[in-house]
């Protein structure tokens, strides 16, 4: 009997992997235009298959070398963020004193009332720009709510008795309060992942608007996104390409984990 191919897994594959494979391998075919290109021509002028944009870059081109920066900033974020947050999670979890426990929680509670773009753009005008401080802005707004998550999978009660029995069979330390709860978290990291992926994205993409993100001149596509918000009326695949790129990889990657965490669950 022939096995129906899985819908989800399917639509999600061809998300995220359209928008991967143009950052990943879009760079080494994307076409160029010389200088001086005449800005927002029609698709199929000059040579051009989508037209260009408002400096005249081929629209194409952009939306096969944009993507790199997306995926890279958003990777480096999440990374950061995943390897501060989880131990911190984890030891709030861990730690038997109850003054220490309630301290972290405060100071992330005060993080985490932080809007996003207001940190980044206190990093912007403080000098602090370029790639490097985007990554840790990202990253910090996106602790608070990993300590949490991470805290609470670790302390779920079948995970505390789980631990007691561990405690009792004499399990070193680190593994019945680290490893085991890093263990349980898994799940609801890997959840919260697909998400969190979105809102960074969101995050990094709107910092161009309020002129925290990349240089004006980035092939990034949320970079181009707002320096050709003007000309929606006028050249629209300019915005269109670069924002269906966007929408795809954010879609594909939460169609992907729910759909492999589905899987997950029932093996």
């Amino acid at each position: 009997m022939t096995r129906r191919p899985d819908a989800t897994l399917v639509v999600g594959s061809l998300l995220a992997g359209i928008p991967l494979l143009a950052a990943l391998v879009g760079p080494l075919v994307a076409p160029q235009t010389p200088p001086g290109t005449t800005p927002l021509l029609p698709p199929g002028t000059e040579g051009t298959v989508l037209g260009t944009d408002v400096y005249g870059r081929d629209v194409l081109g952009l939306a096969l070398t944009g993507g790199l920066s997306v995926v890279g900033l958003t990777v480096g974020a999440l990374a950061l963020a995943y390897a501060v947050g989880t131990p911190l999670g984890l030891l709030l979890a861990a730690t038997r004193r109850r003054w220490l426990d309630t301290a972290g929680l405060r100071l992330v509670d005060v993080a985490l009332v932080l809007p996003p773009l207001l940190v980044l753009l206190v990093l912007a005008a403080t000098g602090r720009r370029g790639v490097l401080w985007l990554i840790v802005g990202a990253a910090f707004v996106q602790l608070p709510a990993l300590v949490r998550l991470v805290r609470s999978a670790a302390r779920a009660p079948g995970r505390l008795a789980v631990q007691e029995a561990q405690i009792q069979a004499g399990e070193p330390w680190w593994r019945s309060h680290l490893l085991e709860p890093a263990r349980a978290a898994v799940g609801a990291l890997a959840v919260d992942a697909g998400t969190r992926v979105v809102l960074v994205v969101t995050v990094l993409t709107s910092a161009n608007f309020l002129g925290a993100g990349l240089e004006p001149t980035s092939p990034d596509w949320g970079v181009v996104i707002q320096q050709n918000g003007d000309s929606l009326f006028l050249a629209p695949e300019t915005l269109v390409v670069p924002a269906v790129l966007v929408v795809a990889l954010c879609a594909g990657t939460n169609l992907l984990t729910d759909r492999l965490l589905d899987r997950r669950e029932y093996v």
